[in-house]
């Protein structure tokens, strides 16, 4: 599960989402609350108006995308995209995502995600704080 520091941002509003959730034993629409960046949230409404269509379904798309991939591998016994989302969470450094997949580069894991359609990971807001506020104290 992401951990509540992960999904929301400094600034956040919330927002219902409501998603169609299709499937054999249950078909329908399920609403559920979160908190987005409110500057997330208008560049999102931007691209959505430019597509025609509306967040929800923009949101729709990436939950599908996500689950259908998670799930395809997971029948697949294939670890690699489980490895991937660990590393996207920040469960696991670059690394052990590297050694779990095999590959010996930076720039093959980068492709790796980019191909899995995750995000990069993030130091929570705390971490890269202190580190920012350890590099003002090396300045004269």
């Amino acid at each position: 599960m992401i951990a509540e520091d992960q999904f929301q941002a400094r600034t956040t509003v919330p927002y219902l989402f409501r998603f169609n959730v299709k499937g054999i034993a249950m078909a329908g629409t399920v609403n559920f609350t979160g908190a987005v960046d409110k500057e997330l949230l208008r560049r999102a409404k931007i691209i959505a108006a430019k597509s025609d269509t509306s967040v929800n379904a923009l949101l729709n798309a990436e939950l599908r995308h996500f689950v259908e991939t998670y799930e395809a591998a997971e029948a697949a016994e294939n670890q690699n995209f489980k490895a991937l989302l660990d590393f996207s969470l920040g469960h696991v450094n670059d690394t052990n995502t590297m050694a779990a997949l095999g590959i010996d580069s930076d720039e093959d894991l980068f492709l790796l995600m980019s191909q899995a359609h995750l995000p990069m990971p993030r130091l929570p807001a705390a971490r890269t704080q202190a580190m920012v506020n350890s590099l003002h104290a090396l300045l004269p």
